[in-house]
């Protein structure tokens, strides 16, 4: 596309914009965000908040090409030359950005799905071939799949990182997720050889029956497209085929993460102590990740934005689609109140319902010579991360704290396709109001 039909695109849809104001739709339909403007959750133990899964706003879902629509804070597009593809940021990566603590940043992130090499590495072809018009193919996307380096193992685009002033090793980087608005109003579901939950048996057993060959990619892969529609006042997404299937959206940010202490190429597939791929869908608008820093000024990234998914992300991927999150970025110092006492060591997250103590089947990632599967290893570090913050942070006893996550929480998978398998347990701040 040339610079002259970009601008005028850009223009259309700012006058789409700006016409959707003047209508009276306001700021958060225009963003396509869940529920109510999030302030970010707050760490307070005997507080109650409502429930984390509002519903989508009505009203249009403009595309946000980069620069266009509304960002608050530091602006951070994902520019092809800056962001990372298939690997995180390590001690050794310059920030794009560096920003004092307890700033606010909005970040254009990149779904991998449409730009990988297996859908043809061509966005605007990809989508072109579901009927998604040029106009609403991001630019950012054409550029990463023309320019970007795809040199890490992983699939994912990564935006950051961004550096927080006054980030120590042995703080907690505080990310409170402000805003997700779609960017585009479609995803893509994918299923790839030899990953998945049934690796061997699908997309294997798909192969020669006639209804399931229109969905598989170069090379045997399988995507599915997903539209995005309005219905009951929430934004929804929509599968195709005979049986007539939709979803609720819930957009997520699969990747939030800092760089860990380490000059080795980090795969941006297996989630780790430092957050990464942790694929949790309760970290939706209005809730909080709590991340060990780990080297100077944090070097704070985010990426694989999801519109929706099921716990467990059976199939391989969510359904993957273009965020623009906006992020809150405060760290806080041991000993400081703002951060549960597990979180100076492992992952730790809350919503406005619950607190979320989070299991890693193998927290040292594969750079580091280990990449357990297991559910088992990562129930059982669920459940003692939870007993920790019960008897450390909230006082209760050792036996009436077991007691109470046996009787009254719930242990969730987060995913088991990212070799590194995570559960997380919810346990609702309501029971201690």
């Amino acid at each position: 596309m040339s610079d002259q039909s970009l601008s005028d695109v850009q223009q259309q849809q700012q006058q789409v914009l700006v016409q959707e104001v003047s209508t009276g739709v306001g700021r958060r339909t225009l963003l396509g965000a869940a529920g109510a403007a999030g302030t970010g959750a707050l760490f307070v133990p005997t507080q109650a908040r409502a429930s984390s899964r509002r519903r989508l706003s009505s009203g249009s879902t403009p595309v946000l090409q980069p620069g266009v629509g509304r960002s608050r804070g530091r602006y951070v597009p994902a520019r092809p030359e800056e962001v990372y593809w298939g690997k995180l940021p390590n001690r050794d990566s310059e920030p794009v950005a560096v920003v004092h603590s307890g700033a606010v940043v909005t970040m254009d992130t990149i779904s991998h799905e449409g730009v990988l090499e297996d859908q043809g590495k061509d966005p605007r072809a990809f989508f072109e071939s579901y009927g998604v018009p040029h106009a609403k193919v991001l630019q950012d996307a054409i550029a990463v799949a023309a320019r970007s380096r795809h040199d890490g193992p992983g699939p994912h685009v990564v935006t950051g990182p961004i550096a927080v002033r006054g980030a120590r090793p042995g703080d907690v980087l505080k990310i409170e997720v402000l805003e997700l608005p779609l960017r585009v109003p479609y995803g893509v579901i994918s299923n790839r050889h030899g990953k998945g939950a049934l690796p061997g048996e699908y997309p294997e057993q798909f192969r020669g029956v006639p209804q399931n060959q229109a969905y598989f990619n170069q090379g045997g892969n399988i995507s599915v497209f997903a539209s995005v529609e309005r219905a009951r006042g929430a934004l929804r997404g929509r599968l195709p085929g005979k049986v007539r299937v939709g979803f609720d959206l819930h957009p997520f940010m699969g990747i939030m993460g800092v760089a860990r202490d380490t000059s080795a190429v980090v795969d941006s597939v297996p989630p780790t102590d430092a957050g990464g791929n942790i694929d949790i869908n309760d970290l939706t608008q209005g809730s909080t990740l709590y991340l060990p820093v780990q080297v100077a000024g944090a070097l704070f990234y985010a990426g694989d934005p999801h519109m929706a998914q099921g716990d467990g992300e059976v199939a391989l991927t969510a359904m993957e689609g273009s965020l623009r999150p906006t992020f809150r970025l405060t760290v806080i110092k041991k000993g400081e109140v703002g951060a549960p006492k597990a979180a100076f060591d492992y992952p730790f997250a809350e919503n406005r319902e619950h607190w979320i103590p989070i299991g890693l089947s193998d927290p040292d990632g594969p750079e580091k010579g280990g990449n357990a599967t297991s559910l088992d290893v990562a129930m059982k570090t669920a459940v003692r991360n939870a007993m920790a913050f019960l008897t450390e942070d909230l006082g209760m006893a050792g036996p009436v704290a077991y007691a109470y996550l046996s009787a009254a929480s719930d242990f969730q998978v987060s995913q088991v396709v990212d070799r590194t398998t995570g559960i997380h347990a919810l346990i609702r701040k309501g029971d201690f109001a």
